[in-house]
């Protein structure tokens, strides 16, 4: 275990390099900070001496190597738009996105498994088939498109939800959150179930697949044979082993969850960090958007992480295997 953990880790600390690489880049060629900063009508001068402040008069592999530090430190300078420090922009809109997406994920899996549970036990049946024709839904409309749809039914219409905010917040330390209100419940309804509907869909789907699959194996058949209840076939043997590869999954759509609430979080005008990302883009606030590219990648890779440590501690033929190969 302790050797899987440092090569996973090893592993991680390289895609943490190359995508600080790529943020580097951001910084070399989408723009002169300095430009930003100063103005059109800065001096010659003023231009040179904010160069040398910033360092970026120093060669570009030393420049790289004062962007790894300052990253690992979760300093990435000054917002070229707002003039404030990136590091305090990314903490006061993280807490929003984080509920955001952890919501709409337990409601995807709250919802998502017993759907698909059920089309596989009750296939054929017509609420079996309502949920295929659902889920091929949730797949198919875009993510914006369901975000409108729902803010027309059930804010503008029937005026039961906000179509935007994020409602009243408490704060504990430097967290802001949204789930110990009622209002902030009220306003993360609609952003949540919009972002969970295409996880909750892949979700069913994926739980419908392997169930099918696990119930057609050898040892399901001898279970049945020894006489076992149903109830003891379905969930004490095939839905504990459906919902291995369903663990996996759902752990890397987590980090899908939150790199791509971006378009959520516009629709519904949501104070998190997609909302801050298409500002920064929008003004080409290059800072901001390396940032924002190096904390998606961490959560994915920490993420990453968590799920084959849980994978490899929950499925024992990879514990078998690996004593087998040594």
């Amino acid at each position: 275990m302790l050797a899987f953990v440092l090569r996973r880790m090893a592993q991680a600390v390289l895609v943490m390099v190359s995508v600080a690489f790529i943020a580097f880049v951001l910084f070399q060629y989408v723009g002169d900070p300095v430009v930003f900063l100063l103005g059109q009508d800065a001096t010659p001068e003023q231009i040179r001496s904010l160069r040398a402040d910033l360092g970026l008069d120093q060669p570009v592999v030393v420049q790289f190597g004062h962007f790894l530090v300052n990253a690992a430190q979760g300093e990435f300078g000054i917002s070229l738009r707002q003039g404030a420090k990136v590091s305090r922009l990314i903490a006061e809109r993280l807490p929003a996105t984080v509920e955001l997406a952890v919501v709409a994920a337990v409601l995807a899996l709250l919802l998502g498994i017993p759907m698909g549970v059920y089309a596989a036990l009750k296939r054929g049946t017509f609420v079996s088939q309502v949920f295929m024709t659902v889920s091929l839904l949730g797949v198919s409309l875009p993510t914006f498109l369901i975000g409108i749809l729902l803010i027309l039914v059930f804010a503008v219409n029937l005026g039961w939800f906000p179509s935007f905010g994020r409602g009243d917040v408490m704060q504990l330390g430097w967290w802001s959150s949204g789930l110990l209100t009622a209002k902030g419940w009220h306003h993360i309804v609609l952003p949540a179930l919009t972002l969970a509907i295409f996880q909750l869909t892949m979700i069913m789907r994926l739980v419908r697949a392997e169930m099918l699959e696990v119930l057609r194996t050898d040892y399901i058949k001898f279970a049945r044979a020894r006489g076992l209840s149903n109830r003891a076939v379905h969930f004490g043997h095939a839905l504990k082993n459906t919902l291995v590869p369903v663990m996996t999954i759902t752990g890397l759509q987590l980090g899908g969850l939150i790199a791509f609430a971006i378009i959520t979080e516009t629709v519904f005008q949501w104070p998190g960090m997609g909302l801050l990302f298409i500002q920064a883009v929008t003004f080409a606030d290059v800072p901001v958007m390396a940032a924002y590219l190096c904390l998606i990648a961490l959560i994915f890779v920490v993420i990453n992480l968590v799920v084959d440590l849980l994978y490899f501690a929950v499925d024992p033929r990879l514990r078998i295997e690996r004593a087998g190969a040594h």
